[in-house]
C-alpha cells in the first residue's frame, strides 16, 4: 500500500470515529430531556410519554434507512455525512425553538419531538456511513468488527458523558422545570454539528474501492435472500431496543421518587443522569476491552458470552427488591462518587459491559458472505433501528402499568432472541447463491 492510499485511509478512518461520537451526542439526549417531559403537568407523569422523544428519533431509521443507503451509493460516503450533518443541526435547532418562552402547554412537547424526528434522520444516515465504511477499511472480518468496536467506544464516551452533561444542568427537576433549562447543552451540539461541517468540508476521504456497484450489477436475489441476514435483521431491531431501553427505563426509575422513595435520593435526575451515563461508560470499557481481542475472538463467541451474562443480570435486577441497597461508584463527568442506590439497579448498569460488543458483532455476523448484497442489507440494517424506539416504548408502557423491574422481561427476552441467533441463526446456509 503506498503512503498516500495509507495516508487517505487512516484519515477516513479517524472522521468515520469522529461521527461515531457524534452519533451517541445526538441519541442520547433524548432520554435526561423526557425526564423533563415526564414532569410536564401536561404529560402528567407518564413514562410512555416521557419516552416518545427517544421514539421519534429511532422512528427516523424507518423512513431513512433505505433513502439512506441509496444516497451513499449516489454521492458517496463524504457527501451523505456532510448531508447528515447538516439536517443534525436542524434538528437540534428545532429542539432549541421548543424552548422558547411563547410556547406552552403540549406546543413546546410536540416541537420538540419533531426536532427529536429530524435528528434520528441525520443519525441515520450517519449511520449508514460509518458502519459499513469501518468494515470496508478494515476488509471485513474480524479486523472489520475491531474497526467498529474501536469506533463504538468512542460512540460510548460520548454517550456516558451526555446524560450527565444534561442531568447535572438540569438539576431536581419539578413540574416548573421547562425545556430552556438545557438550552446549553444545544448550544453546544449546534456547534459541534456547524463546527464538524466544516471541517469535513475539507477533509479528502475517498469512497472504499471494494464491493462497488455499478448499473451492469445484476441482482438476481436479494440481501432477505439470506437466512442469516434477515435473522441478523431481526437481531439489530431487538439490541439498539436493549442497549436503549436498559438505561432509559432505569434513569426513569431513579428519577421517580414516587417509586424510590421520597428523600432517598435527594437529587433524582442528576443520580439518574449519572446512572444512565456509567452504564454507557461500561460499554466504553466493553468496547475498548473487545476490540484489542476481536481480531483473535469471533463475533460468535462474543454473543454467546455477552448474552448469556447479561441474562443473568436482569434476572437477578427483577428478582431483588428494591429495598437491597449498596453503594456504588457513579461516574460524575470528572471522578467517581460512592452512592447508595438499589442492587437491582448496579446489576443494569453492569449490562453496559455487555451490550458494548453487540451492534458490530451482529452486523459483522449478517453482513458475512454477502458480497454485491452487503450494500442493501446495510440500509435495511439501518431501518431496523427503529427497534431503539419501539422496545422501550413497549417497555415504558410495561412500567407505567405493572412495574418498573417487570418491564426488563421485554430487554431479557430480546437478549434471549440474540443468543440464538449467534449460537444458531447466523450460520450462512445460503452458500449457493452467487454473490460476485
Amino acid at each position: 500500500m503506498s503512503n498516500q492510499k495509507q495516508n487517505g485511509s487512516i484519515i477516513a478512518i479517524i472522521t468515520m470515529m469522529f461521527l461515531y461520537a457524534m452519533i451517541a451526542f445526538v441519541t442520547n439526549l433524548a432520554a435526561p430531556i423526557g425526564v423533563v417531559m415526564k414532569n410536564d403537568p401536561e404529560v402528567g407523569g407518564s413514562n410512555t410519554l416521557a419516552m416518545l422523544g427517544n421514539f421519534m428519533n429511532f422512528f427516523a431509521y424507518l423512513f431513512m434507512g433505505i433513502p439512506a443507503g441509496k444516497m451513499l451509493t449516489r454521492v458517496g460516503y463524504k457527501k451523505t455525512a456532510m448531508i447528515g450533518i447538516l439536517v443534525g443541526f436542524i434538528g437540534v435547532l428545532i429542539q432549541f425553538i421548543s424552548g422558547f418562552e411563547a410556547l406552552e402547554g403540549y406546543s413546546d412537547n410536540i416541537i420538540y419531538l419533531i426536532g427529536a424526528f429530524v435528528s434520528g434522520l441525520s443519525v441515520c444516515m450517519l449511520n449508514t456511513v460509518v458502519n459499513p465504511m469501518l468494515n470496508l477499511l478494515g476488509g471485513g472480518g474480524n479486523r472489520g468488527n475491531q474497526l467498529n468496536l474501536i469506533g463504538g467506544t468512542l460512540n460510548s464516551l460520548s454517550g456516558t458523558l451526555t446524560p450527565m452533561l444534561v442531568g447535572a444542568l438540569i438539576g431536581e427537576v419539578t413540574k416548573e422545570t421547562d425545556f430552556v433549562e438545557i438550552n446549553l447543552v444545544l448550544h453546544i451540539a449546534m456547534a459541534v454539528f456547524a463546527a464538524a461541517f466544516i471541517v469535513l468540508a475539507f477533509i479528502p476521504i475517498k469512497d472504499p474501492e471494494i464491493g462497488r456497484i455499478t448499473s451492469q450489477t445484476k441482482f438476481e436475489h436479494s440481501a432477505w435472500s439470506f437466512r442469516h441476514c434477515l435473522l441478523g435483521i431481526i437481531a439489530i431491531f431487538v439490541y439498539v431496543g436493549v442497549e436503549v431501553g436498559i438505561p432509559g427505563t432505569l434513569n426513569f426509575y431513579i428519577a421517580d421518587t414516587s417509586e424510590m422513595g421520597a428523600g432517598l435520593l435527594s437529587n433524582a435526575a442528576a443520580i439518574g443522569g449519572f446512572v444512565a451515563g456509567t452504564y454507557w461508560l461500561l460499554m466504553l470499557v466493553g468496547r475498548l476491552c473487545s476490540s484489542v481481542i476481536a481480531d483473535k475472538v469471533s463475533s460468535k463467541t462474543l454473543m454467546v458470552v455477552t448474552n448469556g451474562a447479561g441474562m443473568i443480570l436482569i434476572l437477578l435486577a427483577i428478582f431483588i427488591p428494591k429495598t437491597v441497597m449498596t453503594s456504588m461508584p457513579l461516574f460524575t463527568g470528572s471522578s467517581f462518587e460512592m452512592t447508595q442506590v438499589p442492587v437491582s439497579a448496579m446489576l443494569l448498569v453492569l449490562c453496559g459491559l455487555c451490550t458494548s460488543v453487540m451492534w458490530a458483532s451482529i452486523f459483522n455476523l449478517a453482513t458475512e458472505g454477502l458480497g454485491k448484497y452487503t450494500a442493501q442489507a446495510s440500509g435495511l440494517f439501518m431501518m431496523m433501528v427503529v427497534g431503539g424506539g419501539v422496545l422501550p416504548l413497549v417497555q415504558n408502557l410495561i412500567a407505567d402499568n405493572v412495574g418498573y423491574m417487570v418491564s426488563y422481561f421485554v430487554p431479557l427476552l430480546a437478549m434471549g432472541y440474540m443468543f440464538w441467533y449467534a449460537l444458531i441463526g447466523s450460520k450462512n446456509v445460503n452458500k449457493d447463491i452467487p454473490v460476485d
